[in-house]
C-alpha cells in the first residue's frame, strides 16, 4: 500500500513518456533561430571585422564555429532547464529514482556526435589554413614564409619592437624609420617583425595580423587592407613594466594619401635615416645605441629604450 501511495505522488513525467523527443522538439527550433540570428545578424559584426583579407577570413571562421557551437549550447540549456522542471523533487516524494546501468543508443549518439563535431572542425580548419589561400597569412610565419601574395607589387613594413614602443621602418623609401603606421588600401603589405630587447607580440587587431616580436628573429606576416579607416596595434606579450600602455594607432588610407605621406616623411627625416644603422630584417645589440641616438634627434628622448613617457616616474 505504501509503495502504491508513493507511486501516485510521483509526477506524471514518469516512465513511459518520451522525454527524448520532447527535448528534441524543444530544442530544434531554438538551435535553428540561434543560427540564423548568429550568421546573418550579429555575424557581420563580429571581431576583428573585415578590415583586411586576413582579418574577413578570421570573422568567417569564428562564424562558422559559433554555428556549429550553438545548438550545442542550445541543448545544454534546453536539457538543463527541461530537468529542473519535469524531474525536479516534489513534495511526499521520498523515493529512490530508478537505477541506470547504462543506455547504448545515447551513449552511441553521444560518441558520433562529438566525433563528427571534432572531426569537422579539424577539416574546417585545416582547409582555412592550407587550403584557402592566404587565409592563415595574418599570422606570423618566421624568415621563410610558406604562403606569399600572388601581387608582386607588396608593401614591406619593418615592424621594430621595444620597450615600450613599436616604430616602423619603410625599406622602399629610403628605409625611414617613424612612430605612425600607414597603409594602403588594396595593396598587399609584408610586416617583418622583430624586437631589439625582450620579446614582444605585435597584434594589429582590426586587420588580423598577430606575430611575436623575438630578438634576432624576423618573423613575417602578410595582410591586404580593404577598407580605410583606423586600427589598433597592442603588444600583446607581457614585456615588462610599461607593457599595458605599449599601444598605438595605424590607419589605412587611400594609394595617393598614402604615396603622398611615405614621400614627405622620407624627406623630413632624411637626416634621422642617415643616423640609422642600413636597414636589416634584424639588428645586432651593438647597433641599437645608434638607433637610440637617430630617435632621440627625431625628438624622442627617455631611458636606454628611449621610450619612457614625460609623465612617468623616473626609471633605474
Amino acid at each position: 500500500m505504501a509503495a502504491e501511495a508513493v507511486g501516485e505522488q510521483r509526477p506524471a513525467g514518469g516512465t513511459g513518456e518520451n522525454h527524448g523527443l520532447r527535448i528534441f522538439l524543444i530544442w530544434l527550433p531554438i538551435a535553428v533561430v540561434a543560427d540564423i540570428l548568429l550568421y546573418f545578424v550579429y555575424g557581420p559584426h563580429m571581431p576583428p571585422g573585415t578590415m583586411s583579407d586576413s582579418a574577413a577570413s578570421q570573422q568567417f571562421d569564428i562564424k562558422v564555429m559559433a554555428v556549429m557551437a550553438a545548438p550545442i549550447m542550445a541543448f545544454v540549456l534546453v536539457y538543463a532547464v527541461y530537468a529542473l522542471v519535469v524531474w525536479r523533487h516534489r513534495e511526499g516524494d521520498d523515493a529512490d529514482g530508478p537505477p541506470i546501468y547504462g543506455h547504448t543508443r545515447i551513449q552511441a549518439t553521444w560518441i558520433t556526435v562529438s566525433s563528427v563535431v571534432v572531426l569537422a572542425l579539424a577539416a574546417f580548419g585545416t582547409y582555412e589554413l592550407a587550403g584557402k589561400p592566404f587565409a592563415g597569412a595574418g599570422s606570423g610565419e618566421g624568415p621563410a614564409p610558406i604562403w606569399k601574395p600572388a601581387s608582386g607589387n607588396v608593401l614591406q613594413v619593418q615592424v621594430i619592437a621595444q620597450q615600450w614602443r613599436f616604430t616602423y621602418r619603410y625599406p622602399q623609401f629610403g628605409g625611414f624609420e617613424t612612430t605612425a603606421l600607414e597603409l594602403p588600401v588594396g595593396r598587399p603589405v609584408q610586416f617583418n617583425v622583430t624586437s631589439l630587447d625582450v620579446i614582444h607580440s605585435f597584434w594589429a587587431y582590426q586587420l588580423g595580423v598577430k606575430a611575436d616580436a623575438n630578438p634576432g628573429v624576423n618573423n613575417v606576416a602578410f595582410t591586404t587592407p580593404q577598407h580605410t579607416g583606423q586600427f589598433t596595434v597592442r603588444c600583446a606579450e607581457l614585456c615588462g613594466l610599461w607593457h599595458g600602455a605599449m599601444f598605438n594607432f595605424g590607419k589605412v588610407v587611400s594609394p595617393s594619401a598614402f604615396e603622398t605621406w611615405a614621400t614627405a616623411t622620407e624627406a623630413q627625416l632624411a637626416s634621422v635615416t642617415a643616423i640609422l644603422p642600413p636597414y636589416s630584417t634584424t639588428y645586432d645589440p651593438t647597433v641599437i645605441p645608434n638607433i637610440n641616438k637617430a630617435m632621440a634627434k627625431a625628438g624622442i628622448a627617455g631611458a636606454n629604450g628611449y621610450y619612457y613617457p614625460p609623465q612617468d616616474p623616473a626609471q633605474p
